[in-house]
């Protein structure tokens, strides 16, 4: 047998291999357990009702933040970095929409819930990246308006105190700056717009799938197997 210099995994039995992916199965059961406690948790978040009335420009104009939701319960706003004085996207966040399917996007729709990008370019430039890129999803501009700023995407000391995922400036090794990503939740009931989670960071890794994104809401995904409380819609998994 030729020795391969090419760094590999230790070569075993099937036997040895057997009991090893019998002992990672048991790790990755209690991660699942995990996640879905987690979720749990975070359906039960208080909300913080939203004062401030943004504006936003889209393809068809002035938009407010509760016109976001296109009349749904609930409205994901994923956080995408675009300067304005940048001529193209973040290409992190570009490999970010291209993971998302439409079958996922019309997921979200059919639990009441919509997907919006939004970023400080001026909407001209968001509009011409997103024909470039061949996405048909809603994308808008908070140019002009404190919305990056009090989501803490847009980090300008200038503007106002830099924070970024729940850590002030002081708090971090070094300190950010500029357009950073995130990807924040609102609900909105008969008595306004409410905020009920933001993610940052790392934290985004994973979130292009419809059940990853509904498990950052508080309906979740609305499923009869779920630990909601009382009232909260479901139905069964496979009904």
């Amino acid at each position: 047998m030729t020795h391969s210099e090419t760094p590999h995994p230790e070569i075993g039995s099937r036997d040895e291999w057997l009991a090893a992916r019998k002992r990672l199965l048991t790790q990755e059961k209690e991660l699942t357990r995990q996640r879905d406690r987690l979720s749990a948790e975070r359906r039960r978040l208080p909300m913080v009702q939203v004062e401030k009335d943004y504006v936003f420009d889209g393809p068809d104009g002035k938009r407010s933040l509760a016109d976001l939701c296109d009349g749904r319960r609930q409205l994901l706003v994923y956080h995408f970095m675009f300067d304005p004085a940048w001529d193209e996207g973040c290409s992190g966040c570009t490999g970010y929409v291209d993971a998302l399917s439409p079958r996922d996007l019309a997921t979200l729709a059919e639990r009441d819930t919509s997907f919006v990008l939004v970023s400080r370019a001026p909407q001209a430039k968001l509009e011409a990246y997103k024909a470039s890129r061949g996405w048909v999803l809603p994308w808008y501009s908070s140019f002009g308006s404190d919305f990056n700023y009090d989501f803490h995407v847009t980090l300008d000391e200038g503007v106002a105190p830099v924070e970024y995922n729940y850590r002030a400036a002081a708090e971090m090794e070094r300190p950010a700056q500029g357009e950073m990503p995130g990807l924040s939740v609102f609900f909105r009931t008969e008595d306004g717009l409410f905020h009920t989670y933001s993610v940052y960071a790392r934290g985004l890794e994973g979130l292009t799938d419809s059940y990853s994104l509904l498990d950052r809401t508080p309906y979740g995904r609305q499923e009869d197997w779920e630990d909601s409380p009382p009232g909260w819609p479901q139905k069964p998994t496979y009904g």
